[in-house]
């Protein structure tokens, strides 16, 4: 599903790479810590800060002081990140309409639920991860 929309997004978005993904599709309007980012992602703190250089220098993000804590940074998405986000929930939905439709609701909900609970299962920390 994930390539379906990366493939859809890569002709408006062409210097964004699939690794982006890691950040952004976590990134909440008001702004995340990079911990935070890390976190929901699974990936390290040292991964996620190298995304954020990156996706600050394209201009989709910026780092500006937490309000709750002046020494702690939050990665805010810009004006052009605001519209990328919107661009792949977009995306994400119409795939996703597509496969329900091709296979019925029941059947995609299920998928979906099982799909949620695999990934739970799967995220670092987990006693059953390998």
């Amino acid at each position: 599903m994930l390539f379906a929309v990366q493939r859809q997004l890569a002709g408006s978005h062409a210097q964004t790479k699939p690794r982006h993904g890691a950040v952004m599709a976590y990134l909440d309007e008001q702004g995340n810590r990079a911990t935070e980012l890390a976190e929901l992602s699974g990936q390290h703190k040292q991964v996620i800060g190298t995304l954020v250089d990156e996706l600050e220098a394209l201009g989709l993000v910026t780092r500006e002081p937490d309000p709750a804590d002046r020494r702690a940074k939050l990665v805010v998405p810009t004006a052009n990140g605001l519209a990328q986000m919107k661009a792949g929930d977009e995306a994400m939905a119409g795939v996703e309409e597509r496969l329900a439709a091709a296979i019925g609701q029941d059947d995609y909900r299920a998928f979906k639920r099982t799909l949620q609970r695999l990934a739970e299962l799967s995220m670092p920390g987990d006693a059953t991860s390998d």
